[in-house]
């Protein structure tokens, strides 16, 4: 694989919530392009953007009905070429956000595969055969007599690349050779061509998992995503897939390069900071998560599942970690400022690839109680407008009517407050990207040695002649440790001295041996 993503820091930005600069209300891609500096600045190196398709945003954009165009909202495909170019000219990657496996239930294709008659698009969807099979599907709608499948939403039909074992007393269940899926599949090619000769780096490839039915031990998926694969590589050797399935081991082996441990695929990354209620989209309390102050978590419920995973996939693919993303609550919920900035040195400095979710940066809150917005529903106080300084809409919009509302709370973190503050989030982020990408230790093939897996949790990275020793206190206790490290490169309420390092309360300490 092309390495590119070993000393990657990506930037997540929802368009839609980031910086509007028609006055529309609604952020778009000159938004973005016109904050590339600030981008570049943090030291951001990859750039991925939610949903740009024209869409009818039932779901934000992962509900397309046109994978060829950039929604008027946004721009245009000459944006969005543009973005690309200019990002590139500043050594910046730019990942496009690919809903491979449904459609909206407006798509033009879906509208045909509606019909009664037949015609070329009737098996580009899952139907049923009949309007009664109560077992499967949603009901009840066109003209077709049958149920169609869905993928999350029920305006989001799934596209048919088929099914890996067929049930023979189901004749509409496809078989994946069917000429119909291939030609799904086609089509699917065909779309990734299509940007990337606009430019674009690199898919994160929405449900990744979803696409093939049926396929229990994952075969049929690995063989799909080899030839998209493959098409890929031979277009441009460079352009990389990082997907969300939640199993990195999964889908490494269906040759993708990156995967996150992700709230939704199993507990281990809900486990460290996400299990107290609020704090997940389940609204249920899970447990104790590690990084809280109360010290109850126990960081083993993710590492188990962490390094097992780490260990089957090097040297193919990475782990990715997440500050957050537009789909839970916000990592600086209920937390206070040193709170973050334990995390953020966790996320920064253990093996795999860092991901900053807009406004993380800065500590933006998670918005309770907001009304749902495009299908948000508990996530819409996640992927409110990015707060660029005091002001209207905290400069996101000049609009009366902005697509979502920002922080009204006194206090609420801006950027422009941020970058004149020494001792501000931002600027210690901006420390850790540097950091990151400054020392080979630290990028995500450099191997890990766990010293403590408790509180503190200590650990060891190492690459050419640097040995990095980090430890994280997230609790309010007080520690005192040996601990062999000559320099200090980043601390937080901790210090060594003759040898011991002294942790009080939530703490962090980097240096070099």
């Amino acid at each position: 694989m092309t390495n590119w993503l070993g000393n990657a820091v990506v930037y997540e930005i929802y368009p839609q919530s980031f910086y509007d600069t028609n006055g529309d209300g609604i952020g778009d891609l000159r938004g973005v392009i016109e904050k590339l500096d600030y981008i570049e600045q943090c030291g951001f190196n990859v750039i991925w953007l939610n949903p740009i398709n024209e869409s009818a945003f039932l779901d934000a954009g992962y509900d397309v009905t046109d994978f060829y165009k950039v929604a008027s909202r946004y721009g245009t495909n000459e944006d969005y070429k543009e973005l690309c170019d200019k990002a590139h000219a500043r050594g910046m990657r730019v990942l496009f956000d690919l809903v491979a496996g449904h459609t909206s239930v407006y798509h033009p294709w879906f509208l045909e595969s509606q019909k009664a008659e037949k015609n070329e698009f009737s098996n580009r969807y899952i139907w049923t055969d009949g309007a009664f099979d109560y077992d499967a599907g949603i009901s009840g709608y066109g003209e077709r007599d049958g149920n169609y499948i869905n993928n999350f939403f029920w305006h989001q039909p799934s596209l048919n690349y088929g099914y890996a074992h067929p049930d023979p007393r189901c004749p509409w269940q496809l078989p994946c050779d069917h000429p119909d899926c291939r030609a799904t599949l086609e089509e699917l090619k065909k779309i990734i061509g299509f940007w990337m000769d606009l430019g674009m780096d690199g898919f994160r490839v929405d449900m990744a998992a979803s696409l093939i039915k049926g396929d229990t031990d994952g075969s049929y998926m690995q063989a799909l995503w080899k030839e998209v694969k493959d098409y890929m590589q031979a277009k441009n050797p460079e352009c990389l897939l990082i997907s969300e399935w939640g199993f990195p081991r999964d889908a490494i082996h269906a040759h993708f390069d990156l995967d996150f441990l992700l709230h939704s695929g199993q507990s281990a990354y809900t486990s460290l900071f996400r299990h107290e209620k609020g704090r997940n989209t389940t609204r249920l309390f899970l447990g104790d998560s590690f990084f809280h102050r109360d010290g109850k978590g126990d960081i083993n419920e993710y590492l188990k599942v962490f390094l097992r995973d780490l260990d089957e996939i090097r040297g193919r693919g990475y782990i990715g970690h997440i500050t957050g993303n537009h789909d839970i609550p916000r990592l600086a919920h209920g937390r206070t400022v040193p709170e973050v900035k334990c995390a953020m040195t966790f996320l920064f400095t253990m093996p795999g690839v860092p991901f900053v979710y807009y406004g993380d940066e800065i500590g933006m809150d998670f918005i309770e109680g907001l009304k749902t917005k495009e299908g948000g529903y508990i996530r819409t106080g996640t992927r409110t407008p990015m707060q660029w300084c005091e002001g209207k809409n905290h400069g996101f919009s000049e609009s009366d009517a902005p697509y979502l509302p920002t922080d009204s709370r006194k206090g609420a973190p801006t950027v422009l407050a941020q970058e004149k503050d020494e001792d501000s989030l931002l600027a210690f982020v901006k420390m850790l990207v540097k950091l990151h990408r400054e020392t080979p230790a630290l990028w995500a093939d450099a191997p890990i040695s766990i010293l403590n897996a408790g509180y503190p949790f200590v650990y060891e990275r190492a690459a050419e002649d640097t040995t990095l020793v980090i430890a994280i206190n997230p609790s309010s206790r007080e520690y005192e440790l040996p601990l062999d490290a000559g320099e200090t490169l980043l601390s937080q309420n901790a210090a060594v001295k003759n040898g011991i390092l002294k942790m009080k309360g939530v703490s962090l300490f980097i240096g070099k041996k």
